[in-house]
């Protein structure tokens, strides 16, 4: 009955494959939201106490206290190195230690030191030590400002919405009586003596920190519904600790573009939330989610970006609560039209954009990124929580999966079927029906009896398998895992101190307790061969459900006072995912010595989730609409350091139409993560079922795809290194262009590639915008030239996918497309050489053995690729790497080109030979054909 009652939940969920927003809260049915929201801008409570600030080589700390309760803050300031201001705002004698989140930084933040300017009782002023950058403390009401020369970069508690719900002792209605009359008898009697009082020592008495986890008269009158205990649907929520939320609001002068803050499959640039719930980020399983919505999706990072044509700047809120992030503008609704005409009135305002974070517990920890530009954004960042991890070269190829293959025949009949119609992949996936009886790290014995004869045949083609394990592990005493991880005691504990039980696809589950390092270590172990039977080193893995997913559980997640060790859910809701991902990508690692990179998808994910692996956007749906959002939805993605993502092609719910099919595959591949997924109850639809015409297409798409792996392969090992976005806004190269700054239907692939893809149902054509003024940029199908800073309307057919690359840069592809990326591992190179006059054309070309960890022992060849005064040279970026390839350079096409009298080749060696070409006059098209110089070497090439 048990896989039975699950089925039957989560149809119940899935409705008719719409979300039920009655699953999940808004701001309203959130006591602390409500509470929070609650709270009007107006004058601060908070004031600075001057007299205790304490300045050290390494920060500032300084005294904060509310004069409505007396309650102190302790406020720590820190100049990091990189132009990062980091604000922390504790209590300052909490009555328990509050939750500060661990795992995210890579490293405690290099401090750099600060100093004072100037100081009165209003305030106090400090270097930030970057040219005329500095800090304005303001004592009464406390805000704090960041200015450089005579602008104000942002402000804090500007408008007055700082709030910190001190921890305090709960009192039932008989302590408090007594409380109150052994209060009312110590007035009096403090009233008896008053001659005698003195009234400094009063006042210091009343704003004793030492008194203020107690809570006191004026805040039991407050008392509000939901700060105890709080009831949503059957669910009751506990809250031992009581109120305990944070808030801060953050003010942007100059700003009216705002980003990231995902997951939400909204617009890109983020919308003002004055009239509508805030954007919330709480790690949610969500069934075929709402489009255009700030609902909660999977993972969450709590990053924003913001972006003028003057300055890019960036707030990191370190908080894994439950939050929620309140937007308003002063430009909000204004048309271009009333913006012209106040431009014309002479109109004196400033547009300024308004932040509020709330979080449900915690402290607050922020990191304020000052840029000045995107890239030293994405730099700061990266400097906190790492880069983008560097997948293996073959999990950037073509991945294939469904819920579910079958059995072994099934996959052995697909995996032919590619083959068949000369499809190239790298990845085919197995879901949960794999394994006995949905129990992780088990096969099906009648189904995948033999799992090593299934991936031996797969490794013979050079190709990898990716299986499912899920964290949520099937209650059952004869389940292996089951059985260790509760003797080890390692399971998420309920309230009352037994192991957390509820329902998921096994039926009853409990949840390993991934925040602890030991239970990490340990699932890391269940990876090994010896452990994980019928595995090798071609299987990698695939976590999902891991918000994590409770069929039963409030909002179909963990109730929030289950217990991690000493700390509630609540306060590491959002980190869990994480968790998971993190010890099952160390497992991968550890069962090849340390050798081989890992592939890891995840579905929840947090600040730090690009360290490891890759992400996807939920369960989507065989709709337009989800087609066109999984742009944005990706491009948020990587504005906050997440570069590998991708959504499932073809819609995971319902049955995409074949047009629809068609043009989702040609988008995803010129996306991150390119996988086909597809739900249990929907019709087969492996890429040639669809007739020869439309496998034709697909077939061209894919293999598109795969011309282009050296470059993505390059972009990924840069975004590696700097932290840069794979897949990038336009705005993020053309930032003073503010035509760029709303674009969501196109993007670039690092610096040098433009995608548009088609998106429209029955589309004849669509407009791209061309950045640049002085850019040109060539279609990368017909080699035309175009102009930039125009808007260009394309014509497109069905077998139309728009890029264009940009004038100036030099593309290398691979042209030889084979059965999987392994197999053109020594294939040759074309180098695609685009020209702009006004300028010198550059590009690199990345190469390592495409798997291993050796690239850090520097074993790599990273080459400067350029084309100046008629020379095309290739020049060595790293004389300390050691490595070689048998790849060479077949092939050079140069567009934009006029035509030579003899094309020269010179190898390092002296020796030189002239090379054939051949040279299209309409199109202006060069091409030297077998230049054959090996990819590694020293050489130029002449054009005389």
């Amino acid at each position: 009955m048990a896989p039975l009652l699950v089925v039957g939940l989560a149809l119940c969920l899935s409705g008719t494959w719409a979300v039920d927003k009655g699953n999940f809260k808004t701001c309203e049915q959130s006591a602390f939201c409500k509470r929070q929201r609650a709270l009007k801008p107006g004058e601060s409570p908070y004031r600075a106490l001057l007299e205790t600030m304490e300045l050290t080589n390494t920060r500032l700390t300084l005294q904060l206290i509310n004069d409505n309760n007396k309650v102190r803050l302790l406020l720590e300031l820190y100049r990091l190195q990189g132009n990062i201001t980091r604000v922390k705002i504790n209590e300052l004698k909490p009555l328990k230690p509050r939750y500060e989140v661990p795992d995210v930084l890579i490293r405690e933040p290099t401090t750099e030191p600060l100093s004072v300017l100037s100081q009165d009782e209003n305030g106090v002023v400090l270097s930030l030590g970057v040219e005329s950058q500095r800090v304005i403390i303001s004592a009464r009401p406390f805000r704090l400002d960041i200015m450089e020369g005579s602008d104000v970069l942002m402000s804090l508690n500007s408008r007055g919405l700082l709030a910190f719900e001190h921890l305090r002792m709960r009192k039932d209605t008989f302590s408090y009586k007594v409380t109150s009359t052994v209060a009312s008898v110590w007035d009096n009697i403090k009233r008896v003596f008053s001659s005698q009082a003195d009234p400094e020592a009063e006042k210091k008495e009343e704003a004793d920190p030492a008194n203020q986890a107690e809570t006191t008269k004026e805040e039991e009158e407050k008392v509000e519904d939901g700060m105890w205990e709080e009831t949503f649907k059957s669910h009751t929520d506990s809250k031992p600790n009581g109120p305990s939320a944070v808030s801060l609001d953050f003010s942007l002068p100059g700003v009216e573009h705002v980003y990231g803050i995902p997951e939400h499959a909204d617009t890109l640039r983020l919308k003002t939330t004055d009239n509508g719930d805030p954007y919330r980020l709480y790690n949610l399983d969500v069934f075929q989610y709402e489009l255009y919505n700030p609902m909660a999706l999977y993972g969450s990072v709590p990053v924003m970006v913001a972006h003028s044509a003057q300055r890019t700047t960036g707030i990191f809120w370190l908080n894994a609560a439950e939050t929620w992030v309140d937007i308003s503008s002063n430009t909000a609704g204004k048309t271009v039209f009333g913006k012209m005409l106040d431009y014309v009135q002479g109109s004196s305002e400033t547009p300024q954009t308004d932040v509020r974070w709330i979080s449900e517990s915690g402290i607050i920890d922020v990191f304020i990124m000052l840029g000045p530009t995107p890239k030293d954004v994405f730099s700061q960042y990266a400097s906190l929580t790492g880069t983008q991890s560097f997948p293996p070269l073959a999990s950037l190829g073509y991945h294939q999966c469904r819920w579910n293959y079958n059995d072994q025949e099934d996959v052995k009949s697909v995996d032919a079927g590619f083959d068949e119609h000369d499809i190239p992949y790298d990845f085919i996936w197995l879901d949960i029906e794999h394994t006995d009886g949905k129990r992780y790290f088990t096969w099906d014995p009648h189904k995948f009896a033999t799992p090593k004869e299934m991936l031996q045949g797969l490794m013979d083609k050079k190709r990898k398998m990716v299986a499912i394990v899920d964290p949520h592990i099937k209650v059952d005493s004869n389940y292996k895992i089951h059985n260790e991880i509760r003797t080890l005691g390692f399971y998420v504990k309920n309230k009352d101190g037994g192991d957390y039980e509820g329902w998921c696809w096994p039926g009853s589950a409990s949840y390993p307790d991934f925040t602890r390092a030991d239970m990490r270590a340990w699932w890391a172990s269940m990876f090994a061969y010896d452990q994980y039977e019928g595995t090798m080193e071609n299987l990698y893995t695939w976590n999902d459900m891991n918000e994590p997913s409770v069929f039963n559980g409030p909002e179909v997640t963990m109730h929030k006072d289950a217990m991690h060790g000493s700390w509630e859910h609540r306060d590491i809701h959002n980190l869990y995912g994480l968790y998971v991902q993190m010890a099952t990508a160390e497992g991968l690692i550890q069962r090849s010595g340390g050798v081989e990179r890992p592939f890891v998808l995840t579905r929840a994910f947090f600040a730090g989730s690009q360290r490891i692996g890759a992400v996807w956007t939920g369960d989507n749906a065989a709709e337009w609409d989800h087609l066109k959002i999984s742009i944005p939805m990706c491009l948020s993605m990587g504005l906050v350091g997440i570069s590998f993502c991708g959504a499932d092609i073809g819609g995971f719910f319902k049955s995409p139409s074949t047009e629809l099919l068609v043009r989702w595959y040609q988008a995803g591949a010129y996306q991150p993560f390119y996988r086909a997924h597809a739900h249990l109850d929907t019709p087969r639809r492996e890429p040639w079922l669809f007739g020869p015409e439309n496998t034709a297409l697909i077939r061209e798409a894919v293999r598109q795809r795969y011309t282009f792996l050296p470059y993505w392969y390059q972009l990924f090992y840069r975004a590696h290194v700097t932290g840069e976005p794979v897949m990038r806004p336009l705005w993020v190269e053309y930032p003073q262009d503010l035509a760029t700054f709303a674009l969501e239907d196109e993007y670039l692939i690092g610096r040098d590639l433009l995608v548009h893809p088609v998106v429209e149902e029955g589309a004849r054509g669509v407009t791209a915008y061309l950045p640049g003024k002085d850019e040109v940029w060539f279609d990368v199908h017909t080699f035309q030239k175009h102009n930039g800073a125009q808007n260009l309307y394309i014509p497109v057919t069905m077998s139309s996918i728009p890029v264009f690359q940009r004038g100036g840069s030099i593309i290398p592809r691979k042209l030889r497309v084979r059965r999987s990326s392994t197999c053109m591992e020594h294939d040759p190179y074309t180098l695609y050489v685009a020209l702009n006059l006004q300028r010198t054309a550059d590009g690199e070309l990345y190469i390592d053995d495409g798997h291993t960890f050796n690239y850090e022992k520097k074993e790599f060849i990273y080459r400067k690729l350029t084309f100046a005064n008629k020379v095309l040279s290739s020049v060595n970026l790293a004389p300390d790497a050691k490595f070689t390839t048998d790849s060479w350079i077949e092939r050079i096409i140069v567009l934009g080109a006029s035509k030579p009298s003899k094309v020269t080749l010179k190898t390092a060696d002296g020796q030189e030979k002239q090379l054939e070409f051949d040279f299209d006059a309409s199109m202006s098209v060069l091409t030297v054909r077998k230049p054959g110089m090996n990819a590694g070497a020293d050489w130029t090439v002449t054009f005389q």
